[in-house]
């Protein structure tokens, strides 16, 4: 195989020879080094984008958590029908706002751990979220707002005995819930603005504390100062204050108070500026006079020597102003179902609407047969079912206690011996309480016995046939009325029997009420056009009627329907019928009005004896806290007038052009908006501030 040619080596061309030239000439000569930068990718205006959102900006980091908080206390003022949106209140709450939400970010801010400290405002928000709903929920369907201290007692029975409801009442408020969660999302994505790395200067920091005192000092000075400063103080409770200060400083003097307690309300307000009235004691007719007694229903305290006799300042104003108060008289109703048995019923959610002389003719024989009160009403006291319970056995106005407990379970721990029931047991009365629920819900197995009641619900003594919800008010008679009855038939033992019913309460639906279920036809059958929520509502009550016909037919046939006395009214109306933006009572009742109208409040007492030959009107303004002196005065029991914040309905020394203290007056609590009023000289309505007079 021949070798391969090879090709001859190539002459060096001209350029070659001057380059080599030129490197032997300047061989000596050193060059500095130049370093050239590596080439940047560009990204273009995203990755500038980026770069300052990781930076941040100071003035946008300090006011996001600020605004996310006043964004859910505006949205919540928004839904929220008993507030009025532009008033002092809207101001305050601004100003406390915008104070926590830089006290939250400086404390987040000073955090050296940017991922701790992000965690950490992401739980912040999503927990002050989940409040803002709840409360919201709460609102919006109990009508009223829950503190923490109301919360944590009724948590457990709410949550047990309301489960199938639960579900029902978020579906309803998914638009409220979703519009609360915008906050949270935009935390997510700006989180590492709202707290970028490096962190406020100083300088900002300083600044920005500066701010926050000045914020929260003007505000407290608003509070304090403003002509809802009670409210902030001595007066202060949970539902009053959202609607003036806002939820987050509500809670925040719910658990300052609840540590210092609430400031003492000041003593001039009992303090009595005209001079002690006198009372007249009471005089006995002689037998068988039929004049009418004189006198004043008082008993014999002497609350000038309580008032010297003690150092306390505070019992010294309560003294004081129990002798300042004019007591009722004595008057032509007074001992007149003397000796008589009473059956004392509060209605779950009852109002006028459930009386018809076809469907539920015994409650309008009952309603229409007896006495007849014809202005008489049961607000709301701002404490859903217990508020108006409490009103309708003590005779007193409910209030919250400390702010967020409830005046019934409060009451478990003093002594209330002129409560209905340690007055008739003191005359030998048995005297019982039923209710067919859970026995202890809210706290009744210890607030009834302390009213002098022997008390019996579900899981302590009473037993049903059937197990729903709601339990069955016919099934709750036919447990009980057997009993007391044929005790007094064959032993002569009076009885004074308590009922709280249930078969009236809410969902008023076919799906979630077993009584509405049950009663379904006959309803429809009435109203085939009425709204389901209406036609539901008067179903379940039809419940109620089942129970009168039974208890009424079982006095009558045991002959001790003349020897026994029937009182019956509300809890509430049925306020559920409004929840979920439609107002369905409005559908019910015929009347074009709202819950901040005294007219949404106008209920039924029914108060009826066998021995009744016609019925008598009663057109005096009346309401639940006058229930309990008025049947004091009708048993002719010894009690003393002035303890009470009701009145004898039928009570005549008063003038209705004239103020005085045991004058007929309905109070309305105060919904945000200040509280309504009504007297015999006429009606003030304090959603539009106007006096309407009436008869004088």
């Amino acid at each position: 195989m021949a070798e391969p040619k090879r090709l001859a080596p190539k002459e060096p061309g001209v350029f070659s020879k001057w380059k080599e030239t030129c490197k032997e000439k300047w061989k000596h000569v050193q060059l500095p080094s130049i370093r050239v930068p590596k080439p940047q990718i560009s990204s273009g205006p995203k990755t500038q984008t980026r770069r300052r959102r990781v930076s941040g900006s100071p003035l946008r980091s300090a006011v996001s958590l600020p605004l996310m908080l006043l964004y859910h206390e505006v949205l919540l003022r928004l839904f929220d029908g008993d507030s009025t949106f532009f008033s002092m209140g809207l101001l305050r709450i601004f100003l406390f706002s915008l104070a926590a939400g830089l006290a939250v970010f400086l404390v987040l801010d000073l955090i050296p751990n940017r991922k701790v400290s992000r965690i950490l405002g992401g739980v912040l928000v999503a927990g002050w979220t989940v409040f803002t709903c709840v409360e919201y929920c709460c609102k919006s369907f109990f009508k009223i707002y829950f503190g923490l201290g109301y919360m944590q007692g009724m948590a457990g029975q709410v949550v047990g005995d309301f489960s199938g409801t639960m579900v029902e009442v978020v579906l309803a408020r998914i638009p409220f819930i979703l519009l609360s969660l915008i906050p949270f999302v935009v935390y997510l994505r700006m989180c590492s603005v709202i707290l970028y790395e490096k962190g406020q200067r100083a300088p900002v920091r300083v600044m920005l504390a500066g701010l926050m005192v000045v914020l929260q000092l003007v505000g407290v000075l608003t509070a304090r100062l403003g002509a809802e400063k009670n409210y902030y103080t001595y007066d202060f409770s949970v539902n009053t204050s959202v609607p003036h200060f806002g939820l987050l400083t509500t809670l925040r003097l719910e658990l300052g108070y609840a540590i210092t307690g609430i400031p003492e309300t000041p003593l001039d307000i009992l303090l009595p500026d005209d001079p002690l009235p006198t009372a007249t004691p009471a005089s006995s007719p002689e037998p068988g006079a039929s004049q009418a007694p004189t006198g004043d229903n008082v008993l014999d305290i002497d609350f000038e020597a309580l008032a010297a006799g003690t150092d306390d300042e505070t019992l010294r104003a309560m003294h004081q102003y129990f002798a300042s108060k004019s007591p009722t008289n004595q008057n032509e109703y007074t001992g007149y179902f003397q000796g008589k048995n009473l059956i004392l019923i509060t209605a779950e959610a009852f109002c006028p609407s459930v009386i018809d002389p076809e469907l539920t003719p015994t409650l309008y024989k009952l309603s229409h047969e007896g006495f007849v009160f014809e202005n008489y009403y049961q607000p709301d006291w701002t404490q859903s079912t217990t508020g108006g319970e409490f009103a309708v056995m003590t005779g007193i106005i409910p209030t919250w206690i400390g702010g967020s407990s409830l005046s019934f379970r409060v009451s478990a721990k003093d002594a209330m011996p002129i409560a209905l029931g340690w007055q008739f047991q003191k005359l030998g009365y048995d005297t019982l309480a039923y209710h067919n629920n859970t026995y202890t819900y809210y706290g009744r197995d210890e607030t009834h016995p302390n009213l002098g009641y022997e008390y019996f619900g579900l899981g302590n003594g009473l037993e049903l046939k059937s197990n729903l919800w709601p339990c069955s008010d016919l099934e709750m008679m036919e447990a009980t009325v057997d009993g007391y009855v044929q005790d007094y038939v064959e032993n002569g033992t009076p009885f004074h029997t308590y009922y709280m019913t249930v078969s009236g309460h809410c969902n008023y639906n076919w799906t979630g009420n077993a009584m509405s279920r049950k009663n379904q036809e006959v309803i429809q059958a009435k109203y085939p056009d009425a709204s389901e929520q209406v036609q539901a509502y008067l179903a379940c009550n039809m419940e109620l009627e089942y129970a009168m016909e039974y208890l009424v037919k079982e006095l009558e046939e045991a002959g001790i329907a003349d020897d026994t006395v029937i009182a019956l009214t509300a809890d509430h109306y049925p306020y559920a019928l409004t929840e979920g933006g439609t107002d369905y009572y409005q559908e019910l009742s015929g009347v074009d009005d709202t819950e901040r109208d005294t007219s949404r409040y106008r209920n039924t007492f029914i108060l009826w004896s066998g021995c009744m030959e016609e019925p008598v009107v009663v057109d005096t303004p009346c309401s639940a806290i006058d229930i309990v002196p008025t049947l004091s005065n009708l048993f002719g029991l010894e009690y003393d007038s002035r303890l009470y914040s009701g009145r004898d309905i039928f009570a005549t020394n008063y003038q209705a052009n004239q103020y005085s203290s045991n004058m007929p007056l309905v109070v309305f609590a105060n919904k945000g908006y200040g509280s309504s009023w009504i007297t015999a000289a006429g009606t003030y309505e304090a959603s539009t501030g106007t006096f309407t007079p009436g008869r004088v």
